[in-house]
């Protein structure tokens, strides 16, 4: 039987790069400090994945072309420091879409966990909004709230929907350091 597999699984937008808001040009990507020496310290040990929630393809401030042109051009500055992303997951749809795969609902983790042969338990769920720290609820995950893109200013609501993750990090790569501490 093939051994389970560990997956760090990331949201996009304020995460890895900075978020100045339906981010989709070139011309906005800025990766966000610590990223790639963070990846570069679970890349032995972990399979990487992206999971974004993209309303403003379902809002039309952007197309899927321009989304995966961004998506593409992110992965490739990674790729460039020898960093994989196995595969990016996106929902299109507005919230009032209702859809099955807007985070924190879990289409793309059971695909994921399904397709890789993922051990969930001892996988971790990193970003910026509530809804990632209670997709890694949902999920049977560890997650871990960023203070970066969003973060500081949605953490009133994360503690008001008493929505509680695994740790709260200032930045990415204290994030990261928290993770290799709980190997």
């Amino acid at each position: 039987m093939c051994r389970k597999k560990k997956a760090i699984i990331l949201d996009r937008d304020g995460t890895l790069n900075e978020d100045q808001g339906y981010v989709h040009r070139i011309k906005d990507f800025q990766l966000l400090p610590g990223i790639i020496e963070g990846l570069n310290l679970l890349k032995n040990k972990f399979i990487f994945f992206i999971i974004s929630n993209q309303s403003g393809i379902g809002k039309g401030y952007y197309t899927f072309e321009e989304f995966w042109k961004f998506n593409n051009h992110l992965t490739s500055q990674l790729e460039q420091k020898d960093i994989k992303i196995m595969k990016t997951y996106f929902c299109p749809h507005r919230i009032e879409d209702n859809c099955d795969c807007r985070k924190p609902k879990l289409k793309y983790i059971k695909e994921i966990i399904s397709e890789y042969n993922i051990d969930i338990k001892n996988s971790w769920v990193l970003g910026d909004h509530p809804s990632d720290v209670q997709l890694g609820i949902n999920s049977g995950s560890r997650s871990i709230y960023l203070l970066t893109g969003h973060g500081n200013s949605h953490l009133k609501n994360l503690e008001d929907k008493r929505i509680n993750p695994t740790y709260i990090a200032k930045d990415f790569l204290t994030a990261i350091r928290f993770i290799v501490l709980n190997l």
